[in-house]
């Protein structure tokens, strides 16, 4: 068995390509945690589509992130088809992956949020009996196909405690201080959730 040291070329594309690994949608990480995944559009109106994310447990529906997606750019014919699906129903990083787009989420927040009635429409999708700490992220969906940049939407998503906490978001998305938004922002954002 021979040990012959890595070339610093070879080193230097494998770590590069590691870097440039797509990270998970959320709809992949959904599946892959719980085995299962769906997605039901609640409500849409002028421009802005609310869903839930979910998963089933025990024949149920458990409602693992719930988006609110304020959509700002007009579909360019390159992408009108894949816009389509998504109005009709179909998970937009799913979509616009399969359709060749590169998919990035520019982070604007990371944050939590208690949700102390068990009544609100939030615990109900999410199968909460009592109160809990819900994470938040609200991050800019940046769609990249042949050098072209589409700032496509803006997403809130608030997370079951059993999915993704703060700190695991903190892990997963970086936060750049230049995007961050500013309180009068984010709670406009976070009022539509």
């Amino acid at each position: 068995m021979r040990n012959d040291p890595v070339s610093p070329v070879v080193l230097a594309a494998a770590l590069s390509a590691c870097a440039l690994e797509p990270e998970l949608l959320n709809s992949e990480r959904i599946g892959e945690r719980f085995g299962s995944y769906g997605i039901e559009i609640l409500d849409h109106e002028s421009g802005v589509r609310r869903s839930s994310l979910y998963s089933i447990e025990n024949d149920r529906r458990v409602c693992r992130t719930y988006a609110v997606v304020e959509f700002l750019e007009q579909a360019s014919r390159e992408m009108a088809g894949a816009h389509e699906e998504i109005l009709a129903g179909n998970s937009i990083g799913a979509t616009f992956k399969a359709t060749g787009w590169h998919i990035r989420k520019e982070t604007l927040h990371v944050g939590s949020m208690p949700l102390r009635d068990s009544q609100h429409a939030i615990a109900a999708l999410m199968n909460l009996e009592e109160s809990a700490i819900l994470s938040t992220h609200a991050y800019r969906l940046i769609l990249e196909k042949n050098a072209r940049l589409v700032h496509y939407a803006t997403i809130i998503e608030t997370h079951h405690p059993e999915y993704l906490t703060e700190s695991e978001l903190h892990q997963l998305y970086d936060l750049d201080p230049g995007s961050k938004l500013e309180p009068q922002a984010l709670r406009a954002l976070t009022d539509l959730a």
